[in-house]
């Protein structure tokens, strides 16, 4: 992360008082009934919603075609999105959905705004009770903020996901953006967002944690 950032933030902060669209992708395979595949939600903000660069360049897309006709993947992620939206949200789309697994990947709005960690991680919370109480499986995305925030509250807003992690038993991708954050070529002008080449990476940090859950559900969907 750079420490342009919280400068990045002033626009992406405009664009929100504009007003968002709850937009909810859904990745099937064309003849296959989504009723018969296990679900997979995918509960994020920018960085999963592909911003700035084309949908299908996305990592989330990427994950749906190496999954094929397997899961079918729901993408609710909204740009801008903080922990806050995303437990408001959260119960609706289960209900819809009913998902099988759900990747929870909030925060880094929270921690731009300064928002406090404990609010985040009460946030944060209630979507992993939510989700565990619907029968999901649970993967929390890890995300770390600049060093100029200060030290004390990067390591409060990082040890919430480690911490969540622990105390519901769920896994954890520590930092999503492993490999891509401080790498400019593989961030976009406005050093928050990562480049289209950057999303088979973020790709490859969460499959490790996510390939045991899928393993799972598709193996109790065929039996």
């Amino acid at each position: 992360m750079k420490q342009r950032i919280p400068v990045a933030w002033q626009k992406l902060n405009r664009m929100l008082t504009a007003g968002l669209l709850v937009l909810i992708v859904i990745f099937s395979a064309p003849g296959l009934s989504a009723d018969q595949r296990p679900t997979l939600l995918v509960m994020g903000d920018s960085l999963s919603a592909a911003y700035g660069i084309e949908q299908e360049q996305g990592w989330v897309t990427l994950l749906a075609e190496r999954l094929k006709d397997e899961v079918q993947v729901v993408n609710a992620s909204i740009s801008g999105e903080t922990t806050s939206g995303g437990a408001q949200r959260l119960a609706s789309i289960i209900g819809q959905r009913q998902p099988d697994i759900v990747l929870l990947e909030l925060g880094g709005n929270d921690g731009l705004r300064g928002l406090p960690p404990t609010q985040m991680r009460a946030n944060l919370a209630s979507m992993i009770e939510q989700s565990q109480q619907a029968g999901a499986d649970v993967l929390l995305l890890g995300i770390d903020i600049p060093p100029n925030y200060g030290q004390a509250y990067r390591d409060a807003f990082t040890g919430v996901f480690h911490s969540l992690a622990n105390e519901y038993n769920v896994a954890l991708v520590p930092f999503l953006l492993e490999g891509v954050a401080l790498n400019d070529e593989l961030m976009q002008s406005d050093g928050i967002h990562p480049t289209a080449e950057a999303q088979p990476i973020i790709l490859e940090n969460v499959w490790p944690e996510l390939e045991p859950l899928l393993d799972s559900v598709v193996s109790a969907s065929s039996s």
